[in-house]
């Protein structure tokens, strides 16, 4: 059984930092493709990184770009996304998630998703 267990998530004034993670674990297939989402209340689940562990390419939504760097640690088999400078904009639940090859295009059509943190950053 497959399960992904987010962490990390808090309060943090804008300009601060914070570094979520996602431990994976009962994962059988060859290979994954590992990534995050966020929703904020009232809007729609949206794409903000994601990684394809064979090769480390990595892809950033256009909003998080320069701000935000997604990795993988293979011994670990956990993913990180490291936060800087954030904005009351990113305010949401963020949900990491995983997909087996060949990966879905989008990470919000990714087959495994963890429970959720909670990012709240205040101006």
């Amino acid at each position: 059984q497959v399960d992904l267990e987010d962490a990390g998530g808090g309060a943090v004034q804008a300009g601060g930092s914070l570094r979520l993670s996602c431990a994976l674990s009962g994962w059988n297939y060859r290979g994954k493709c590992m990534g995050w989402v966020r929703q904020a209340p009232g809007k729609e689940r949206e794409e903000v990184a994601k990684i394809y562990t064979r090769d480390g390419t990595t892809y950033y939504a256009d909003d998080v770009a320069g701000r935000f760097t997604i990795s993988h640690d293979d011994a670990k088999n956990t993913a990180y996304l490291q936060m800087n400078n954030l904005k009351p904009g990113d305010t949401a639940m963020y949900y990491c998630a995983s997909d087996p090859p060949p990966c879905s295009t989008y990470v919000t059509m990714y087959n495994y998703f963890g429970q959720g943190t909670q990012v709240t950053v205040s101006s």
